[in-house]
């Protein structure tokens, strides 16, 4: 075991910003993850929206083993050994499945699995778990519902992740429950497929400043 669920949003808190990211070729992690941490973002978040996840992970592992590693959009339970194995700190997946809570429980890795309403909300709380992915946020009712699902859940530590942009980042980040937010803006699929390293570096500096 890594890091544990409260030292994993300790980290979230400091960091304020994951990188959501969508890859085709698993080799592209490693420059784009190295411009991320030049700018401030020693943390990405690899989804398993495409088959390079698993070796994405891997590679990253290896090359920067200091930079914080979420496989997002985990389904199965099969992903969730998979990501353990090629090196993940943390699961992330879009809604709440218990068999892969209780897997991740069973494996020792922290999971933050997404919410968006109350009845999700208290599933997570039976289950033992306060920090929860808010997803998808702005389909969901945005700032708006987040502050209204912490009037009689005040004890969650959120990350809202959907629809978010420099127009809305700060808001989110003014709500003290929130500890990040997820986006991808800032490392469009387009960006990485055409290699552009330096308009990432210049749209990850941009947003590091909005989170200060």
């Amino acid at each position: 075991m890594r890091y544990t669920i409260e030292q994993m949003t300790d980290m979230l808190r400091q960091l304020k910003l994951i990188p959501v990211i969508a890859l085709e070729q698993a080799e592209a992690i490693l420059p784009l993850c190295r411009t991320l941490t030049d700018n401030g973002l020693p943390v990405a978040e690899i989804t398993f929206r495409s088959a390079a996840a698993e070796q994405a992970i891997r590679l990253l592992r290896q090359d920067q083993p200091d930079v914080l590693i979420a496989a997002g959009t985990v389904l199965t339970c099969e992903q969730v050994v998979q990501a353990q194995q090629a090196g993940a700190d943390v699961i992330v997946s879009p809604g709440f499945n218990p068999k892969i809570v209780e897997l991740c429980k069973s494996l020792h890795i922290p999971i933050i699995p997404g919410v968006n309403n109350p009845t999700a909300v208290e599933m997570a709380l039976a289950h033992g778990i306060q920090t929860v992915k808010f997803f998808p946020a702005e389909a969901s009712g945005g700032v708006k519902m987040i502050k209204a699902l912490l009037a009689p859940y005040p004890q969650l530590n959120i990350m809202p992740t959907g629809g978010i942009g420099l127009d809305n980042l700060r808001d989110y980040l003014a709500i003290q429950n929130v500890v990040a937010c997820g986006g991808s803006w800032f490392v469009d699929k387009a960006l990485i497929e055409s290699q552009n390293w330096q308009k990432i570096a210049e749209l990850t500096a941009q947003a590091v400043r909005c989170t200060q």
